[in-house]
């Protein structure tokens, strides 16, 4: 994570723009006119709407602008934080922000494949805007959709040299002749809807290609066989020595919450990296949406609304 505010801050709606059947722009400004902090393409912020809801959305200003800009998918089963966005967030008004943060950083490559899916086009825009004039290396943008009209940001993209893919004009995108045309250095980024961040996943693997950076919106399935972490574990506050019992049947957030300790939390699905927490010993039982295998296997952090503890003991960096 190149950059993390964990405080709170409030900003003001400049604009707010219909991108798509559906989505909607939202740009924000600090109410003083500073310029808001630096931030890294693929970083997203925490926003506060007004019903008390947490949602995480990814930036798609310019990286470099003074202010930011999320896009919005209003989602038909929303449990009210698109929909409260879509229908009651208008210029002028104030809106509670955290962040940024960033897991989902632009690694140097000699080439990119970009693969967004919907919404998920988001975080790659200021990503294409970075390889475009900031490294100047080869890439390939292919952007997925329902619908032509559902996609946001389409002519921008499509002038610049991305693939535009509806699926009611051209069918699934050929992930198959996408990647296998990638060198083995090719950095493979993928966004979007579970079945295609999974497809692409399962294309890398089976075309012997390294493994593809991906950011997902919802928790996938974990497979926890041969994760002994399904019993009662102890967690300790290393800043004050303070031991918690962690039952089976509630997460570590839950019990260090319920017992007065500070730690920052969001989905409690292990997928937008809010709690992210530094592990000083312990061997962690992984169960997030989120880190990549290599995280996994260093040991080093962990997200404790879902994850747990292999053995009997835990020490947080908190």
């Amino acid at each position: 994570m190149a950059y993390v505010y964990e405080e709170y801050r409030d900003l003001v709606v400049i604009e707010r723009v219909e991108e798509a059947d559906g989505v909607v722009t939202i740009r924000l400004a600090a109410p003083s006119g500073e310029k808001l902090p630096q931030w890294e393409p693929g970083a997203h912020i925490d926003v506060q709407v007004g019903n008390g809801i947490e949602r995480q959305y990814s930036l798609c200003s310019h990286f470099h602008a003074d202010t930011w800009r999320i896009a919005v998918l209003k989602e038909p089963s929303s449990r009210g934080g698109s929909s409260y966005i879509h229908e009651s967030v208008q210029v002028g008004d104030m809106v509670k922000t955290r962040g940024p943060r960033n897991h989902f950083p632009l690694v140097e490559a000699p080439d990119y494949l970009f693969i967004g899916g919907g919404i998920g086009v988001t975080p790659m825009v200021p990503m294409l805007g970075e390889v475009l004039f900031d490294k100047g290396v080869p890439w390939r943008f292919y952007y997925g959709g329902r619908t032509r009209s559902s996609m946001a940001f389409r002519d921008r993209l499509e002038a610049l040299g991305a693939v535009i893919w509806p699926e009611d004009e051209k069918g699934l995108l050929p992930l198959e002749e996408m990647i296998s045309s990638c060198s083995p250095e090719t950095a493979v980024y993928c966004c979007g809807p579970e079945p295609l961040i999974s497809a692409v996943e399962a294309t890398c693997e089976r075309l012997g290609r390294p493994a593809p950076y991906v950011e997902r919106f919802a928790a996938k399935a974990v497979d926890t066989s041969g994760d002994p972490g399904d019993h009662e574990f102890t967690v300790v506050v290393n800043s004050t020595g303070a031991e918690f019992t962690v039952p089976t049947d509630r997460s570590i957030v839950e019990v260090l919450q319920s017992n007065g300790v500070r730690i920052m939390t969001s989905c409690a699905e292990g997928v937008c990296g809010t709690c992210e927490t530094k592990v000083i010993s312990g061997e962690i039982a992984h169960r997030d949406s989120l880190l990549s295998q290599e995280d996994r296997d260093e040991g080093v952090y962990m997200m404790p609304c879902v994850s747990r503890c292999r053995g009997d003991r835990l020490v947080l960096d908190l």
